[in-house]
């Protein structure tokens, strides 16, 4: 099948390579992001293959349907950046990767605790200069804290896994309990009891109208003042303003995010000619409490090898005319 892969790294090319001698689909590599600007270079390809920070509206839909287009394959787990109504009434089938590897953003998500927590980021900087005093990087122990995690699907059971081996205490909040969490020893709470009494809280559930902004200026003034706060989800979780309000204050002690909700056309490039053009993020990166990192959670060789082999397989499905698994279901 003829598929034009939108967005593409080195890394990408890579590993949907090494997947495609199995499938053996005529894939075209394209650096750009699929936007409506770029989509006419889908012209003639019966499938595009597109990740989480491509552009893909009404607008755009009705471009691919007159190139030819019938499939849409996500190379990731989201897919609020699909107007799904608009691929609905085109006929354009929808498939994505629902799970890759939890425990890579899983990890990385304690590794922004880690590194938060004992300052690993600062010190790594002070010794390249050869200062190698202790003074300000003070820690705590992570034993015996008291750590919240939002969302409690795949990435989340491994998250509440990790944090269990580390001696934390902790709490949980999903609109269903997950099994898996409760054996590993979470306790499912509301919201306003995990907000007060967390000193690390976790983002780890789906960017919803419902879970938009459910960090803002009113669940901050909640929550343990100087407490660690980590997404790795998704970056409308948090109002972000409300978060450098929270930073300036101290009511928030540390923050670290691999997402960020403006960060379409920005993450995944080198922005280092230019300088960051964000006023909000440019200000986030100079908190010396603050660790930004662009999208990476994901980024691992187990990960990448799944993503291939889960979107390849998506494809050589619809190819043949099955009812893949993967497909994105359309809501009345």
């Amino acid at each position: 099948m003829k598929v034009a892969f939108f967005g593409t790294k080195s890394y990408d090319r890579g590993a949907f390579n090494d997947a495609n001698a199995a499938h053996r689909h005529a894939i075209h590599y394209l650096e750009p992001r699929l936007t409506l600007d770029t989509a006419p270079l889908a012209g003639g390809f019966e499938a595009v293959c597109s990740f989480v920070n491509d552009h893909i509206d009404a607008e755009v839909v009705a471009r691919l349907k007159r190139g030819g287009t019938r499939l849409v394959a996500l190379r990731c787990a989201g897919f609020n950046h699909v107007d799904l109504a608009a691929c609905r009434a085109a006929s354009i089938e929808v498939v994505r990767v629902p799970a890759y590897s939890p425990h890579a953003v899983a990890e990385h998500a304690v590794a922004l605790m880690l590194a938060l927590n004992r300052k690993t980021h600062r010190a790594y900087n002070r010794v390249r200069e050869g200062n190698f005093a202790l003074d300000g990087l003070a820690g705590f122990d992570m034993f015996g804290k008291t750590a919240g995690v939002i969302g409690t699907g795949k990435i989340g059971a491994c998250v509440v896994r990790l944090l269990d081996g580390f001696g934390c205490r902790v709490l949980a909040h999903d609109v269903a309990a997950n099994p898996e969490c409760v054996a590993a020893g979470a306790r499912y709470v509301q919201p306003p009891e995990l907000l007060g009494e967390c000193d690390i809280i976790t983002l780890h559930c789906p960017l919803l109208p419902s879970t938009r902004h459910i960090v803002n200026a009113e669940s901050l003034a909640r929550v343990k003042r100087g407490m660690m706060l980590i997404n790795t989800s998704r970056g409308g979780l948090l109002d972000t303003r409300a978060v450098i309000e929270a930073l300036k204050s101290g009511q928030v002690g540390y923050l670290g995010i691999d997402v960020y909700e403006e960060e379409e056309g920005m993450f995944f490039e080198d922005q280092s000619a230019t300088g960051i053009r964000d006023d909000v993020l440019a200000r986030l990166t100079t908190f010396p409490n603050v660790i930004v990192t662009g999208h990476q959670a994901f980024l691992t060789v187990e990960a990448l090898a799944n993503i291939a082999a889960t979107t390849l397989a998506n494809i050589s499905c619809f190819e043949r005319g099955e009812v893949c698994e993967n497909r994105v279901a359309f809501k009345d």
